[in-house]
């Protein structure tokens, strides 16, 4: 039984929401072994936790307990929404380094000291710090007002927004032990949040933070424009693919039309039907219960079944790659030897072209050696792409972008290529049977290709 369960805490309405589609959506499909319940814990015993195929963390931010019990079920294959591993690691001050890097525009950022000492510490536990600390530097960067919050926090607690420099003290002195970090403050003219699922799965909302709590989710808002919409939905997709979160969400504050990444690291976001709207609240509930149902028929029991992003997997491959690279560097090379009885005064010797005349000859090897280059390079006839189904136009034309124009090229490239490949092709495209599709049409199996083609859905697995 591949059981699929949600850990949570005094949320209501999702959870129980979830719960219920997911079962219905098991039962419309004919899935005889699979099934979703609310997660229940009796023991937590260290390596043996593979009662379930996939769990939603809900709660585990607030539990520690929760998130050792999931990091454990993680270690027997669990499918943890959201890895809880780069979740405990994961930060904002960090996330907005990442965004900046990856060209995703955020405010500008500085991290602040603490303002009381850690706990066992004394002057000696900061003798590489400067005193007095570059305070006018970042004034001067940041400007007033600005906002002041934990640089590894969320839920807008500990949020002040600060007019000058002695404000900005003042209010450092109440945080205490905090490390906080000052932005920038975005004068927007739109705000919008945004539902992330499986990366690139993208639903826009438009959102007023000054809103109190039950009103920020704008229902009937102005029309928006649909360039911008774009730009943000791309801006997600980067965000998520590099931060590996099957299940967050993003707020963009949209200045002189360029929307700024101001909070990325929701991976609990609010889903209660009372703030975020029935609207929004039955998309996240369908489409969390797809994200669910397909991550418990991917598991492989035993095996690690976490999402990684490519800021961590680029990490992992790179000492990959140099290993390879400086192997090739070393290699020996072999050095050509004459021939027995060959004397070394004739292989030394220059030849005069002018007098050297070639003999006639009929030898194959001969003639394969004076082929003309025209003659042996090999033409390659580019197959038509949009024949595999979810493959359209912009698709085609980005994937001949990246070398990939015949069937046989896609049919030996992975998934996870190709769906990086076309990363920037807007849309919720599923690449799982392309390689498969693109093997049958590149063997002449249409009728095959045809017949399965029949049971797909825009290139989807049923």
């Amino acid at each position: 039984m591949r059981k699929i369960g949600i850990l949570f805490g005094q949320e209501n309405t999702f959870p129980w929401a979830f719960i219920d589609r997911v079962n219905e959506k098991i039962k419309e499909q004919g899935i005889k072994d699979m099934m979703a319940e609310a997660v229940s814990i009796d023991t937590v015993e260290q390596a043996k936790s593979d009662e379930y195929a996939v769990i939603i963390d809900r709660i585990s931010q607030d539990v520690p307990f929760y998130r050792a019990y999931l990091k454990n079920a993680a270690i027997t294959g669990t499918a943890v929404i959201n890895n809880p591993f780069w979740w405990s690691a994961d930060e904002k001050f960090f996330n907005n380094a990442l965004a900046e890097s990856i060209g995703v525009p955020v405010p500008k950022t500085f991290i602040l000291p603490s303002s009381h000492r850690p706990p066992d510490t004394d002057e000696n536990s900061f003798r590489n710090m400067k005193f007095p600390f570059d305070w006018e530097k970042m004034f001067n960067t940041i400007g007033f007002p600005a906002y002041m919050k934990p640089h590894d926090g969320g839920g807008w607690k500990s949020v002040y927004r600060v007019e000058n420099p002695e404000d900005l003290w003042a209010k450092h002195g109440e945080t205490e032990n905090l490390v906080m970090m000052l932005q920038e403050e975005i004068n927007f003219t739109e705000y919008f949040r945004c539902y992330a699922l499986g990366t690139d799965q993208i639903h826009i909302m438009q959102y007023e933070p000054r809103n109190p709590h039950h009103l920020r989710y704008v229902i009937d808002g102005p029309p928006v424009d649909k360039k911008l919409l774009d730009l943000i939905e791309s801006y997600c997709i980067k965000l998520n693919k590099a931060l590996g979160y099957d299940f967050n969400t993003v707020e963009f504050a949209v200045r002189d039309g360029i929307p700024y990444a101001i909070d990325f690291c929701n991976p609990a976001p609010d889903a209660d039907v009372h703030s975020v709207g029935q609207e929004n609240f039955d998309w996240i509930v369908e489409n969390a219960a797809n994200l669910a149902i397909a991550k418990a028929k991917q598991y492989k029991k035993g095996q690690m079944n976490l999402t990684w992003g490519t800021f961590v997997k680029d990490q992992m491959e790179a000492p990959k790659k140099a290993v390879k690279k400086a192997a090739k560097k070393k290699a020996p090379v072999k050095k050509a030897t004459p021939k027995k009885g060959t004397p070394k005064k004739v292989a030394e010797k220059k030849v005069d072209a002018k007098k050297v005349t070639p003999k006639k000859t009929t030898s194959k090897k001969v003639a394969k050696k004076t082929v003309t280059k025209k003659a042996a390079v090999k033409k390659v006839v580019a197959d038509d792409l949009k024949k595999i189904e979810g493959i359209g136009p912009k698709i085609a034309t980005t994937l001949a972008t990246a070398g990939i124009t015949t069937f046989a090229k896609l049919a030996k490239t992975k998934s996870d290529a190709i769906s990086k490949i076309i990363a920037e092709v807007r849309g919720n495209h599923v690449t799982d049977t392309w390689p498969k599709q693109a093997k049958l049409a590149a063997d002449g199996k249409w009728d095959a290709l045809k017949k399965w083609q029949d049971e797909l859905n825009g290139g989807k697995a049923k």
